[in-house]
């Protein structure tokens, strides 16, 4: 089951915050605000549920733009929407360029900011349900053993079971049984479904390797 999305407010005018609060909520969606950059990151940059981020991109201290920087380099994927004044356009632009999901100058009606944040939210359930499967891969890796793994790998990369067996210096036999507990440890209901974990994985670099001399 998916998590409630969660609309983060970023804005040092308390009127701007209680406006969108209001038209957010009423709109039926969750919603928590913050004065400023430096108090989101510090209250609201760890909730793990889908959402995004609403923050003017000219704050005092850290600006939207800042922000966004600063979500990119933690690999935090949550998108985020700046709202700019006509002087700050260029700003905003830039942030657009650099991965904001989107800019709307003030004075903006209901129905734009509405449409952004929906446009957002469909961005974001999408990078959640991903984030999701790549981590139930990785926790599935995870509980494969040492020799699990090796095998997994081999069969992977095309080997057979015989010659999975002649690179490990094991019987076949055992290979096929490690092959068939690597399939059911990581729910996969073919070889090309494993392949392509297996490549996921080695292109996030969380594949894990064991550092040792294997035993069977």
């Amino acid at each position: 089951m998916m998590a409630v999305p969660v609309i983060h407010i970023v804005d040092d005018d308390p009127a701007v915050r209680e406006a969108l609060a209001m038209l957010l909520e009423a709109a039926g969606q969750s919603v928590r605000t913050y004065i400023h950059a430096e108090n989101f990151l510090a209250e609201g940059a760890g909730d793990s549920a889908p959402g995004c981020i609403v923050a003017d991109v000219r704050m005092p201290g850290m600006s939207g733009l800042d922000l966004l920087r600063v979500l990119q380099d933690r690999g935090l994927e949550t998108p985020l929407i700046v709202i700019t004044g006509h002087a700050d356009v260029s700003m905003a632009v830039q942030a657009l360029k650099e991965g904001a999901t989107d800019f709307i100058e003030k004075p903006f009606d209901d129905s734009t900011f509405l449409t952004s944040i929906a446009k957002a939210l469909i961005r974001s359930e999408r990078l959640w349900a991903e984030r999701r499967r790549r981590n139930l891969i990785e926790a599935r890796a995870a509980s494969l053993t040492p020799r699990e793994r090796e095998v997994m790998i081999l069969v992977a990369q095309g080997l057979s079971n015989k010659a999975a067996a002649a690179e490990l210096g094991i019987s076949v036999r055992t290979v096929e049984i490690h092959r068939a507990r690597v399939m059911e440890k990581m729910d996969a209901e073919s070889l090309s479904a494993l392949v392509r974990m297996v490549l996921e994985l080695e292109e996030s670099g969380r594949l894990p390797h064991g550092d040792d001399a294997l035993n069977d």
